[in-house]
């Protein structure tokens, strides 16, 4: 009898969310390039909640991994062909198809907070120039997110740009690391599961590597305790994206809804991770770490720097129209 009463309560469940789904109007799946026991993926699933929740049930969203569907790398032309619906994910990816998408994904010495990014897209043409960009895909901006600006490993004291000089530090192949050239260092080019241990045994002195609050719990700053929190130097973008004739179809107030929760989402997301980080930092001060904090003249400089190596970078038409958008959103702000 127990079990009967199980099996009943578990077909009860089975049968309501299928006759959810199936009463919906609009279905659809969207992959992200996170794996399933990211923060990130959880809050999507939230973000999914928000979506049908608003939309009454109107619209059904199933949030999948990287590489559930297609490879992480092939979801532009599997939103653009219909085979997944929409996507959450780095536009680096697919900086082969055109480089604008790299400088997008990442504007090294762009940003020193994500709302910087936000406004910029708002306000300073960046939403346009981006969905512009995706139309030709067959793909729908509908709004970028960011987990924050990532911060610096060290373990050498750098107060100012002039630090930086001499310095042997970890960066990947790319802007990032002409970037840190033009300052001065000496990037080295190694994955960054060999940063902690290069670290330790002297092979480097600093790192670029990610957010505050994973640097701390991976040990990093435990071997390398002079760490640069806020970050500066690198903000990885992620674009949220659906398909273009999918979008089209949608009456306005659908159109709102997912509009309006992908903003609250990228809210949700930044205020999330700076919790996870200004935690993170206590910790690390009363274990005798010192958190450098950079000076804003000093981020100005590096900005500048980082600008001069931005055009070196834009080699299409999208590209450099991108560049000179965030150039020009900066010269605003003066």
């Amino acid at each position: 009898m127990k079990i009967l009463k199980r099996f009943l309560a578990i077909l009860a469940m089975v049968t309501m969310f299928a006759g959810t789904s199936l009463a919906a109007e609009y279905n659809w799946t969207f992959q992200t390039s996170g794996a399933a026991g990211d923060d990130v993926y959880r809050f999507l699933q939230e973000w999914a909640g928000w979506v049908g929740e608003e939309s009454k049930g109107r619209i059904q969203i199933q949030v999948l991994p990287a590489d559930a569907v297609v490879k992480y790398t092939e979801t532009l032309d599997a939103v653009g062909a219909n085979i997944i619906q929409g996507d959450f994910t780095d536009p680096s990816y697919f900086a082969g198809k055109d480089p604008a998408f790299s400088l997008i994904g990442n504007m090294v010495g762009a940003w020193s907070h994500p709302n910087q990014l936000f406004d910029m897209m708002e306000n300073g043409g960046g939403a346009e120039i981006f969905d512009k960009l995706l139309n030709t895909y067959n793909v729908k901006l509908l709004g970028v997110a960011a987990t924050g600006v990532e911060a610096f490993v060290s373990k050498i004291p750098i107060r100012k740009v002039e630090d930086f000089k001499g310095v042997k530090l970890r960066a990947p192949q790319g802007m990032v690391n002409n970037v840190f050239t033009a300052v001065g260092a000496t990037p080295v080019n190694l994955p960054g599961s060999e940063v902690y241990t290069s670290l330790e045994k002297g092979v480097i002195d600093a790192s670029d590597y990610t957010v505050f609050a994973t640097n701390q719990a991976q040990g990093m700053n435990t071997i390398a305790r002079f760490p640069i929190y806020p970050g500066f130097h690198s903000m990885p973008t992620m674009q949220v994206t659906m398909n273009l004739e999918v979008w089209n179809s949608l009456p306005d107030d659908l159109k709102n809804i997912m509009k309006k929760n992908v903003n609250r989402f990228a809210g949700y997301m930044v205020e999330e991770h700076e919790k996870l980080d200004i935690k993170a930092v206590e910790e690390a001060k009363s274990k005798g770490i010192e958190v450098v904090t950079w000076p804003e003249e000093e981020i100005a400089k590096f900005r500048e720097i980082a600008k001069s190596q931005w055009p070196k970078w834009s080699k299409s038409p999208v590209a450099k129209e991108w560049a000179a958008a965030v150039a020009a959103y900066w010269k605003s702000k003066e």
